[in-house]
């Protein structure tokens, strides 16, 4: 008796597998034909030197000569790496940050919150270039909202005989100074869907926690430390590691607002994808291109894997035993 319900288990469970392949099968075939074909003949064109333009059957094999190139020759390769990083360090946390305050005081019980929910998710579905057209409206020297209105606070300033403060009135995107904030700052803009999954996130928070720190007297900003954070720190860890590999791969914003889609000025702006996409499609160095994107990937990678490691020091799930 015992081995026939084993039989029959064991059928059970495999038909129930064959059919969880079946039904992912759409997306376990299409991965194996456009992603993973793609990307095993990425790898081997950065073994190559090719042009787009000659044959396949022409190709020439360099070995490892575009990685020694990338690693040794190649000044920009390291300044737009540099960019990135740069831009990556200060927009991660920002944009992190802004969109739990955003999902917190959208997470009130007020009248029309469902409409102010609304207007702050509909910027981040408006494509990329447009968005960069936008701003760069915005960050314009002589015309631009954010200029007159800093020009505006400085009067109200000297009118109050604070002048000393006088607030910067910056060139943006046409100083090497100021490029990359303008760029963070535009990153911010795009924030609606990390907002609603914090939203999310926030509605999942058991009442009765909050009842409890009621009735001992905690303060709103106690509760929100020691109740919410820990226990929408899921939520954070999904965010930050979706934000981190977003943020490696900015490139529509750049290639819009800059000058001539170079990245300028002088290289300032000069994102990693911007690079690889000018060495691929302006120089047509297929080959090199091939060998930056997998750089990247290494990169993306080692920082994804560094956050899952650090998860088990500060991402709490609830049930789980500490």
């Amino acid at each position: 008796m015992r081995t026939k319900r084993s039989r029959r288990a064991r059928r059970a469970a495999f038909r129930r597998n064959v059919e969880g392949y079946l039904f992912a099968s759409p997306w376990i075939v299409g991965f194996l034909v456009l992603t993973l074909g793609a990307m095993l003949f990425s790898l081997f064109l950065s073994f190559t030197k090719w042009d787009a333009h000659t044959p396949l059957d022409e190709i020439t094999l360099v070995g490892t000569a575009n990685y020694k190139e990338m690693f040794l020759e190649d000044e920009l390769f390291y300044k737009a790496l540099y960019n990135t990083a740069y831009y990556s360090f200060f927009s991660v946390p920002l944009r992190v940050t802004v969109a739990l305050l955003l999902a917190v005081l959208l997470n009130q019980k007020v009248r029309g919150i469902a409409f102010f929910r609304t207007i702050f998710y509909l910027p981040s579905i408006v494509v990329g270039a447009a968005t960069a057209v936008v701003w760069s409206w915005v960050f314009n020297p002589s015309y631009g909202v954010l200029n007159l209105a800093l020009h505006e606070v400085n009067v109200l300033l000297d009118t109050i005989h604070l002048g000393f403060i006088n607030l910067p009135e910056p060139a943006w995107l046409e100083s090497e100074l100021w490029s990359k904030p303008a760029l963070i700052i535009m990153s911010v803009w795009g924030l609606g869907s990390s907002m609603l999954i914090y939203l999310a996130g926030l509605q999942s928070v058991p009442g009765h926690l909050y009842e409890v720190a009621d009735l001992d007297g905690a303060s709103p900003v106690r509760k929100f430390w020691n109740i919410t954070v820990p226990m929408i720190t899921p939520t954070i860890f999904f965010n930050l590691v979706i934000s981190v590999i977003g943020a490696f791969q900015v490139f529509t914003q750049v290639y819009v607002i800059t000058p001539n889609h170079m990245g300028g000025p002088n290289n300032s702006t000069l994102v990693y994808v911007l690079y690889l996409y000018r060495k691929a499609f302006d120089e047509l160095r297929m080959g090199y291109a091939c060998a930056l994107a997998w750089v990247l990937f290494a990169v993306i990678l080692v920082f994804t894997l560094l956050i899952i490691r650090s998860s088990a020091l500060w991402v709490y799930y609830e049930g789980e035993r500490r």
